[in-house]
């Protein structure tokens, strides 16, 4: 059951990390936007890692306060929560 929860986060941090880049490709070429809420849900649910190196890779967010600090409190409580379920 670990290895289905570890593959699950792994997973979602790789597309979280994948979103936060097709957005700055978007938003470089006029395109179709990531929306903001829907960002923030997948740092909620457990992606906030992969946000976190997306916003850090790409450049991406990173000037705004709500990224900024937002992403940071949320991966700070996914490690946490990560720990939980993995020493428990």
């Amino acid at each position: 059951m670990e290895n289905i929860i570890l593959g699950f986060f792994i997973i979602l941090n790789l597309f979280s990390f994948i979103v936060v880049g097709y957005d700055k490709y978007q938003s470089k070429n006029r395109g179709w936007r990531v929306a903001e809420r829907n960002i923030f849900l997948m740092a909620i649910v457990g992606g906030a890692i992969g946000i976190f190196g997306g916003m850090r890779l790409f450049r991406h967010k990173t000037k705004h306060r709500k990224f900024s600090y937002g992403i940071p409190i949320l991966m700070i409580i996914n490690l946490l929560i990560y720990i939980y379920l993995f020493t428990a």
